[in-house]
């Protein structure tokens, strides 16, 4: 395994692409309503991202289709935008986004609920994104990767929540994915010893159900295999001898 350790001068151009990607999602959130359809979602990255002369990360890696991945429910993540998909009251939708700015990547995802979610899925929501936190204040150095990994499965699993297993974080910076890889479950204490300099991108994908899931015919689309919601938050976190610092806020 080898980390990458990023200078200053590296992590602020990793800042000024968390920026545009933030402005990205700030450009699709109000679209996220009963009625939209996913590929509405994905026309309006797309033009906010030619706007600021950013490089979609996602588009033609792989060979994925689009700007966004738009996961709808029981999807967890890679879903493809679709003039087909049409959010309704009760939905809730993930919305993934990467971008490369002056060399450098970031990648950030937010899930939304539509209208009035159940309980259930408020609380699965609200756990989720409270789990990311809880794993970006463990980026600290000194510390282990299984420090963020197990505040994610412990704080998920006591909430009666499945946590994903075949997706994790993962290393980020001139490449979208770097090492290491940053699962949400694991030991505390365990793990690469913690150093200023990595930069992180830490992304919970929680399951109101089961950990199982599956991959669509269409090879990209991954879904519960029990039908139950599944939700998603990301953010790209630079570890500095000053603490964690969120590039994508």
């Amino acid at each position: 395994m080898a980390i990458l350790i990023k200078t200053a001068a590296e992590i602020e151009k990793m800042r000024r692409s968390g920026r545009v990607l933030r402005q990205v999602h700030d450009a699709v959130r109000p679209l996220v309503v009963a009625g939209a359809s996913t590929m509405d979602l994905e026309h309006a990255a797309a033009a906010k991202m030619e706007e600021l002369k950013a490089v979609s990360a996602f588009k033609g890696y792989r060979g994925f289709p689009a700007v966004l991945c738009t996961s709808i429910n029981s999807e967890v993540v890679h879903g493809i935008p679709s003039p087909k998909r049409i959010l309704a009251d009760g939905d809730i939708v993930s919305v993934d986004c990467g971008v490369i700015v002056d060399g450098f990547y970031s990648d950030a995802a937010v899930t939304y609920a539509i209208g009035t979610p159940s309980p259930t899925t408020r609380k699965l929501l609200d756990v989720t994104q409270a789990s990311l936190e809880q794993a970006i204040e463990q980026a600290q150095v000194g510390g282990r990767l299984g420090d963020i990994s197990a505040v994610v499965q412990e704080m998920c699993e006591a909430e009666g929540f499945g946590v994903v297993r075949e997706f994790v974080g993962h290393g980020i910076g001139k490449s979208m994915h770097e090492d290491p890889q940053v699962p949400n479950f694991g030991a505390r204490g365990k793990g690469p010893r913690l150093k200023a300099g990595m930069v992180l991108a830490i992304e919970p994908m929680i399951n109101a159900g089961g950990a199982e899931v599956k991959v669509l015919p269409d090879g990209w689309t991954t879904v519960t295999l029990d039908g139950s919601y599944s939700a998603h938050f990301e953010h790209t976190v630079a570890i500095t001898k000053d603490g964690p610092q969120v590039l994508t806020r």
